[in-house]
């Protein structure tokens, strides 16, 4: 395959890329999701991840039908890179995309959920012995090296089950020696430290080269003693040689010229030779340490090689536990065939979640024809065959986050990752529409809006339709208008979709098979604000009942004029229900 034919492969980037990697590297990185090769040859992070994406998993990526789905899946990829273990785990989670098999999202499943299951099990000193052989492979930049003192490392911490059994079977004994090997070579040189003899010869090349460099001072050093006569000189200038170079007495000698003119010939003539004889060595002695390596190395290369690609696939699947664990996740049941369903019981949205929001409500929801047997205390029954529902309710009430709580359990069930709720049920879908709200009101905003939400109805594949307060785009009575035609369209095309909207009452008469949905406003907490039960009561209209707004301006009037006129309002919605609405609110608080 040529590079021009992945996607966003131009002509300045395979230049780029055979420049840095060569034709056949470049491709090895692009198939196997390689984003720090792509990146370190040149390219823009982002740049190698889109391309990474498209490669491993183009279909999946078509899946993203609108701008607000590939922005949801983006933010729930870097949701899970905030647990990965080491930066290349990280860049692989990046990649990761919606799959297009549910043997394949299975297969993923089963194999996140053992490790979640294996790393939950594990005593936290092994967990700390295992994050901290991570964090020195990071610290090796993930280099060969670092991936087989990672594996001795895990192997000394005794885990070798479950995600960790891929390490299992390796040679400890031939691992240690091709540490020793990669080690002790770098870019085809020895290191030092890796051999005596080695470094003795190149301790004293580089004694004789400071001498070389400052050769008169030499002279004019051994003058200074008192040396006058020529075999004085000589003398001292051998004494010398030998205390501060480590040069063998005989190479010394063999160095000196016989027929130098003067001081200032003989000693320049002898450091040169020096120079050359002890290059020459130096040379010769790393060509049989290196080959001596490399025969270790090669006889270690099979073990080397499971041993990289065994401690790179348990960073990534240790990853994607540590996110499952830290968001209560579950394994999703897929719905396939002729019934389709989307159902959550207890689900979190994990933006909220992320951000150690206490107060957020987990909520049970449901769409086609689900099987929850039962639902939490304080749910009604959920409708059991509606694929689309009308969403309504009060404002700040977490419609939007219905909707993309719904979101994201679809997408990492078809990441063939856990999902954020006690029990799901997903059927994958071949597009995933999900449009937040934009206030925006213009021709283009409508059109631009419609040209991504209508045309994967007409796709003739399964549809997820997720939309939030379309009405925001266009004037009421046409928003009303479209809006009704996009239920019928969704129902007429078997799609599944919520809809949230103000308009409710101008929908109906809607289609038997969808159904109005509703989030209530249920009074004031003690600051005043609205509280509301986030979890949708279903077949009935949401609102956000007067009296506690009402209650809620009446009370943070900013003077008796303002408060008057709201006042009069009170008089309006009832005036009872607002004032025992503000006292049930100040009791609360003590007052």
């Amino acid at each position: 395959m040529r590079l021009e034919e992945y996607w966003g492969v131009g002509p300045k980037t395979r230049e780029t890329l055979v420049d840095e990697l060569g034709n056949e590297a470049a491709i090895r990185a692009i198939e196997s999701g390689d984003v720090r090769a792509l990146s370190d040859a040149g390219l823009a992070r982002g740049r190698a991840t889109r391309i990474l994406r498209r490669a491993t998993g183009g279909s999946g990526m078509d899946v993203l039908a609108t701008s607000d789905s590939r922005a949801a899946y983006k933010d729930l990829l870097e949701l899970a890179v905030d647990h990965a273990v080491t930066q290349r785990a990280a860049d692989r989670i990046r990649v990761l995309t919606p799959l297009h098999s549910r043997e394949a999202m299975e297969e993923r499943l089963d194999d996140v959920l053992a490790a979640r299951d294996a790393w939950a099990a594990l005593p936290e000193a092994d967990r700390a012995a295992v994050l901290e052989a991570y964090e020195r492979y990071d610290e090796r930049d993930g280099s060969e090296h670092a991936a087989v003192e990672a594996a001795l490392e895990l192997l000394a911490a005794g885990v070798d089950s479950g995600p960790f059994a891929a390490i299992a079977d390796l040679e400890r004994e031939r691992l240690a020696t091709a540490a020793e090997a990669l080690g002790a070579l770098e870019g085809g040189r020895v290191r030092n430290g890796a051999d005596q003899d080695l470094d003795r010869l190149r301790d004293a090349l580089g004694a004789v080269e400071d001498l070389d460099a400052n050769a008169l001072a030499l002279i004019e050093d051994l003058r200074a003693d008192g040396v006058h006569d020529a075999e004085g000189f000589r003398q001292s200038f051998e004494d010398r040689l030998l205390t501060e170079t480590d040069v063998t007495i005989d190479r010394v000698r063999d160095a000196m010229p016989t027929d130098a003119t003067d001081a200032t010939d003989f000693v320049g003539d002898t450091l040169r030779t020096l120079r050359r004889d002890l290059t020459a060595a130096v040379d010769e002695r790393e060509r049989t340490v290196a080959s001596d390596l490399e025969d270790a190395l090669a006889d270690a290369r099979d073990a080397v090689d499971r041993a990289v690609e065994a401690v790179d696939d348990i960073a990534l699947q240790l990853s994607l536990a540590r996110f499952a664990l830290e968001y209560g996740c579950t394994r999703p049941v897929f719905v396939e065939g002729d019934d389709a369903a989307v159902s959550v019981v207890n689900a979190r949205n994990l933006t909220l979640a992320a951000r150690d929001d206490e107060s957020v409500q987990p909520v049970t929801y449901a769409l086609g024809q689900h099987d929850i047997p039962s639902v939490p205390d304080g749910v009604n029954a959920v409708p059991g065959e509606e694929r689309v529902a009308v969403l309504t309710g009060a404002n700040s009430g977490g419609k939007t986050t219905v909707l993309e709580t719904l979101c994201q359990v679809v997408l990492l069930a078809m990441m063939g990752l856990p999902v954020p709720a006690d029990r799901a049920e997903v059927t994958p879908v071949d597009s995933l529409v999900f449009h937040r709200r934009h206030a925006s009101f213009n021709a283009g905003v409508l059109e631009s809006t419609l040209r991504s939400i209508v045309p994967p109805l007409s796709t003739g594949g399964r549809t997820l339709m997720l939309v939030d307060e379309f009405e925001a785009i266009t004037e009421p009575g046409s928003a009303a208008d479209l809006l009704h035609g996009l239920v019928t369209l969704s129902v007429d095309r078997e799609a599944l979709g919520v809809f949230v909207t103000h308009l409710a009452d101008d929908l109906e008469p809607l289609p038997p098979e969808a159904r109005v949905d509703g989030i209530f406003a249920e009074g004031l907490d003690p600051d005043l604000e609205l509280r509301v039960d986030y979890q949708p009561r279903f077949d009935t209209v949401g609102r956000s009942t007067p009296e506690f707004i009402v209650s809620r301006l009446v009370a943070n009037a900013g003077s008796r004029t303002e408060r008057a006129g709201f006042e009069t309002l009170a008089e309006a919605v009832g005036n009872e229900a607002v004032q025992r609405t503000l006292a049930d609110a100040r009791w609360t608080t003590g007052e």
